[in-house]
């Protein structure tokens, strides 16, 4: 499947530098996926145009950057994960040390690697975990099999991935983060769209719930037969 085109030039600043926007104009990312699957090298080709292939151990790096989406400037925070989730029996433990960054988020990219195929088993108890913390199914979650360039150690099947996303309810790609700066763009690009949209769905929602009905005006009529009554029944 292939996303409408909405790269933009782009540099990569700390978190701290990038300027305030109004409102709502905020964007909150995560990347999720276990240990050499390309995250970090997904995020500096999103935000560089660069492919590098090496990167030391990553322990969280929070990167910021202003993207022109839909003829508005919004502020598109992004926080890469280590790559510590396995499969095994203390997973949920290993998962426990993510909800921060999972509360905090509001759209994610799970990325595992064609190549390695515990890496996408690693897929469906991150998902599991993201939906225990953010119960709405709108929050919107895409699925990336990364490294689409080695088909020569392909562990994992397009035809799989696409079960996987399918049995979840959610979006999957396959890309290469070497090979295809746009397909990532588009990736990120993509995700940025659809939280956006669920903000404003969820602004909508907070205006209408804030409408306080008006009351209705007392019937005068009603009030002095009333007030008649009470005197009445006072004088007897």
């Amino acid at each position: 499947m292939r996303l409408p085109s909405m790269s933009q030039p782009f540099l990569l600043a700390p978190i701290a530098e990038c300027p305030p926007g109004p409102p709502g104009a905020q964007v909150r990312l995560a990347v999720l996926g276990a240990r050499d699957v390309g995250k970090s090298a997904m995020i500096v080709r999103f935000l560089t145009k660069r492919f590098i292939g090496d990167y030391e151990p990553n322990t969280g790096n929070l990167y910021s950057r202003l993207v022109h989406l839909e003829g508005d400037h919004v502020a598109v925070q992004i926080q890469d994960t280590p790559g510590c989730i396995q499969v095994q029996e203390d997973c949920m433990q290993v998962l426990d040390s993510l909800s921060r960054c999972v509360k905090w988020a509001e759209g994610f990219l799970l990325v595992y690697s064609i190549t390695d195929y515990s890496s996408y088993q690693s897929v469906r108890p991150l998902y599991q975990h993201i939906r225990k913390v953010h119960p709405d199914a709108r929050t919107p979650i895409i699925i990336v099999g990364n490294k689409a360039d080695l088909l020569h150690a392909r562990q994992v099947e397009a035809k799989e991935g696409l079960q996987l996303a399918s049995e979840l309810g959610s979006l999957f790609l396959e890309i290469s983060t070497s090979d295809d700066s746009q397909g990532v763009c588009d990736v990120f690009q993509y995700l940025c769209k659809e939280v956006s949209k669920v903000q404003h769905a969820g602004s909508t929602d907070r205006r209408r719930s804030s409408i306080i009905p008006r009351p209705k005006s007392p019937n005068m009529q009603d009030l002095k037969r009333r007030f008649k009554q009470a005197l009445s029944s006072k004088v007897k």
